[in-house]
């Protein structure tokens, strides 16, 4: 993933973050638990020199306590017990992000002033445990360690004694003593508090449960004073670039600023002086970095929205924004910050201050130098030059030839949406441009066609972007930033609404008459396998027409912009398409460079295509979806009544067992199966966001898959019962050999058909797969091109023609013998010819949809096209014809007369019940 698909990747990588730790650890946290009694020998020997053991009381403390309800850090080490030392796989790997929990379950006064007894739980984690979740040869989630102690709230220190456990591949469970000391655990903080420490083994070395020690650090958060933000902001955040108050939005009492600071990690994209390479001049920590930093991400620690006051943890990577998770925590390129509102400049002022690390271990880390200061601000006025909800600078309150010295750094947030502080406005600075550009003959307007409306999130799509030769080169995103002066609020999980009933900036109603100035963001690949450019675009819609034209400016410099309109590139020209929102049609496009093909900057041109969701679409869908639902119902409903009444009739005619195909059964009973094991594994895997929005929005569409998958259930139930009472009826008679022959027969004849079947299924994928790659093949909504996609479909095929064994076995024996209810065979006929049917009518009435939305005639379980909607009916009627006659006239009814001789079969009498 390159870093330019960041602003579409960023909240779901943090969110992701968050809950995947939540589910480790409430999934694999409790069977991992030691109980752990303290053992004062223990305790004594290895913590009374740190504070010593006190008579604990009975009754639980609440008033004072050494840590936050959920008390954060981070470890350095532990490599020989997250990666068991028996183990022959490096499943966390020393680069990976290691964060560590306390959670404190009580909390005891003692005989000795202001010395608690404290029973606690110690939590370690790495960033790739996440991914090892379902590896039943990894260790299983979060190591956890149950300790208790003594803390001393005079020094600071806290010592504590327990035990963890830990599994090595072979499941071989070690105990793990271990000794936790820490320094600095106090019942008040400020910016210059730290909790520093260090985990150890009591095993001697060599020993099963033996580690090296850890190393921790912690950012408290207890009883927080302000220190450096409590005093005058004027002479706290000077030095500043000084911007116009009325260029930045105000934060009025009715408006939370804890809404503007997610609790979750936020990225901005620092932007540099020009010639700004040297890391001593230009760097807020100096040569010792080791890097230019790209990347600042903010960490809210604490907000107190009544006083409008803020901690933060702000660490600054040269990574992209995919690997932030996956790389260590460094305190050499951190600060730990406290910042307030100044309303006098609609600005947070935010003081910063360095984490000195001396050595290779986090437990001697301090805080120095708290000269770094921030400036975060919301502007007022948006352009294509300038559309981040958030901007602001990173200066030094230091002098110029002082150490620690640095050049003022600009910095903005990347995702290009309002951040919930109203009233912002856009301001276009390029849109005349496009109203030159767009000069072509506009498309004739229509009427009746309804085009989706500018303000409507149906303006948002991905797209499939190909060359000029027609080949697919990548993906690409596009969404508004604004539509008049009016900056759009986006909820990618909303479904979209060409009608404005989705969340519109503009209120009261759009004049679709009059084209809009609209600005965009666009995100695509210039080339194949080339990294993404991020272009900003103004042009006009109009939605009579659908049209979309715009001047689109990339910035020439990407790492080290200065949000100049005249450092950017304003030579692409970009067409787009919108279809009617009752048409099947793409959204189709073309990005375009006007410069000439000498220009360095120059690039073919590419075009692009989009499918559309329209809000129209998405009623329809749910409205499908819910008729989908019955169909299965009913169609399920039927297979229960049609072989039940084959096994009522079987009962009645024990005669026909030996002339009932095990082959057509066994076929019937997988075709039940196999979607109800695959029904099960979906429970497992994460649904799409677009097809969780649609089943909401569907109301009892998710509750009645349960009832589909029931009665799909019985239905299977009945067909292996009906599997059974065949084979058992075979089975106990040893006389029926030649029927057991014609059998054989039948299976020496399908097998291999089926296999060929298959086989060939495997060769058109493969096919088809290379011709995609050579055309330039864009998505399709509905069905992804994939071996087990072609593989299920053939499976499809093969139920279709169930009746296909039992018409061989009855030309092996050659008799007109009612082996089957007509209920039966006629009646799964029709089950089959439904789905055929009824998607010949989806395919008029309904726009192609996603595959996830398919509730029946999936068109990933069968061939669903018009040629296939023809010749497979067709040939299932053919089959059901042919077992019709074969059963009235004989097995070979249908063939010449010299093939149709009989070979001798003895029927042999089979005993009735009421023999």
């Amino acid at each position: 993933m390159t870093s330019n698909s960041a602003p579409s990747t960023w909240c779901y990588l943090s969110w992701l973050h968050t809950a995947m730790f939540l589910v480790l650890s409430t999934t694999f946290y409790t069977p991992i638990l030691v109980s752990s009694k303290i053992d004062i020998r223990n305790y004594n020997k290895h913590c009374a020199s740190v504070v010593p053991e006190s008579t604990p009381n009975d009754v639980p403390e609440f008033t004072t306590i050494p840590f936050a309800a959920e008390q954060g850090g981070y470890f350095l080490g532990g490599e020989d017990i997250l990666n068991h030392p028996n183990s022959s796989r490096n499943y966390y790997p020393s680069s990976s992000r290691r964060e560590l929990f306390i959670h404190t379950h009580n909390v005891y006064s003692t005989d000795a002033d202001d010395v608690y007894k404290v029973e606690a739980s110690l939590i370690l984690k790495t960033s790739d445990m996440a991914f090892y979740m379902y590896d039943d040869t990894s260790p299983r989630g979060p190591l956890s360690f149950e300790v208790e102690g003594f803390w001393s709230g005079s020094t600071g220190k806290l010592c504590m004694v327990g035990s963890g456990s830990s599994s090595s591949e072979k499941g071989k469970h070690h105990v793990l003593p271990a000794l936790l000391k820490l320094d600095g655990v106090r019942d008040s903080s400020n910016i210059s508090s730290l909790i520093g420490g260090t985990l150890e083994s009591l095993s001697t070395a060599g020993d099963s449960g033996y580690f090296k020690p850890i190393s921790l650090l912690m950012i408290p958060q207890n009883h927080y004073e302000y220190t450096e933000v409590g005093k005058a902001l004027d002479h706290v955040c000077t030095g500043g670039v000084a911007v116009p108050k009325s260029l930045s939005q105000s934060l009025k009492l009715s408006t939370p600023i804890c809404n503007a600071f997610s609790p979750w990690d936020i990225a901005y994209k620092l932007e540099y002086s020009s010639g700004c390479n040297s890391t001593s001049s230009c760097n807020p920590f100096g040569e010792g970095a080791g890097y230019l930093p790209q990347i600042m991400s903010l960490k809210v620690i604490q907000c107190l929205e009544d006083i409008r006051r803020l901690r933060f943890q702000i660490e600054f990577s040269n990574s992209s924004y995919a690997d932030y998770y996956y790389r260590p925590f460094n305190p050499n390129t951190t600060l730990v910050a406290e910042a307030s509102w100044d309303v006098n400049k609609n600005q947070l002022c935010v003081v910063g201050c360095r984490i000195f690390n001396p050595a290779n271990s986090l437990k001697k880390s301090r805080i120095e130098d708290c000269s770094v200061r921030l400036s975060f601000r919301f502007p007022s006025v948006w352009s294509i030059g300038h559309t981040s909800g958030t901007v602001g600078h990173i200066w030094s309150h230091k002098r110029e030839n002082d150490p620690g010295y640095f050049k003022t750094i600009m910095f903005r947030s990347d995702e290009n949406a309002a951040v919930g502080i109203p009233g912002s406005k856009y301001e276009y600075t390029v849109v005349d441009k496009a109203r030159k550009s767009c000069t072509e003959k506009q498309p004739r307007k229509s009427k009746g066609k309804r085009h989706p409306d500018a303000n409507s999130n149906d303006m948002r799509f991905d797209m499939a972007v190909r060359n000029s030769k027609r080949r697919r080169i990548g993906w690409g995103r596009s969404e508004p930033i604004a539509v008049g002066d009016q900056i759009s609020r986006r909820d990618h999980f909303v479904i979209s609404s060409s009608s404005g009933a989705a969340y519109s900036p503009v209120k009261g109603e759009t004049n679709n008459s009059v084209p809009l100035n609209i600005s965009y963001s666009m995100s695509f690949p210039l080339k194949e396998y080339s990294s993404h450019v991020e272009v900003f675009s103004e042009g006009i819609y109009d939605a009579e027409t659908g049209k979309l034209c715009m001047v689109g400016c990339r910035y020439l410099d990407s790492n080290n912009r200065t949000s100049d309109i005249d450092s950017m590139d304003c030579k692409i020209l970009i067409n787009v398409q919108f279809p009617p929102v009752d048409s099947n049609d793409h959204i189709q496009g073309t990005i375009e460079s006007t410069g000439k093909k000498n220009d360095p900057l120059y690039f073919e041109p590419l075009s692009f295509s989009a499918v559309s969701y329209y809000r129209q679409h998405s009623r329809e869908s749910i409205w499908r979806m819910d008729l989908e639902i019955v169909m299965s119902l009913i169609s399920n409903t039927l297979v229960c009544v049609f072989v039940g009444c084959q096994i009522l009739y079987v009962k009645k005619h024990p005669a026909v067992f030996p002339f009932i195909s095990l082959i057509m059964l066994a076929v019937l009973a997988l075709g039940c199966m196999i979607p109800l094991m695959l029904n099960f594994e979906a429970l497992f895997v994460p649904k799409d966001s677009l097809a969780t929005a649609y089943r909401r929005n569907g109301g009892w569409v998710e509750a009645n898959e349960v009832i589909v998958r029931v009665i799909m259930m019985v239905a299977f139930l009945l067909q292996f019962r009906l599997l059974q009472l065949v084979w058992s009826a075979r089975s106990a008679d040893g006389k029926q050999k030649a029927f057991l022959a014609a059998e054989m027969r039948t299976l020496y004849l399908c097998l291999p058909l089926y296999i060929c079947g298959g086989l060939i299924a495997v060769y058109v994928n493969s096919r088809g797969n290379k011709a995609d790659e050579a055309t330039g093949y864009a998505y399709s909504s509905s069905y992804q091109r994939s071996l087990w996609a072609d593989l299920r479909s053939y499976g499809g095929l093969v139920l279709d023609g169930f009746l296909f064994p039992q018409i061989l076995l009855n030309i092996f024996h050659n008799k007109a013998e009612n082996a089957l209810s007509r209920f039966f065979y006629v009646g799964n006929t029709f089950v089959r010819l439904l789905p055929h049917a009824y998607d010949l009518y989806r395919a008029h009435f309904y726009v192609e949809d996603f595959d996830g939305s398919y509730m029946y005639a999936e068109p990933g379980g069968d061939y669903f096209s018009t040629a296939w909607d023809v010749i497979i009916p067709l040939v299932t009627l053919l089959f059901a014809a042919v077992v019709y006659l074969q059963q009235r006239f004989g097995g070979r009814c249908f063939m010449p007369k010299r093939l149709q001789e009989t070979e001798g079969y003895e029927k042999v009498p089979v005993a009735s019940d009421h023999a």
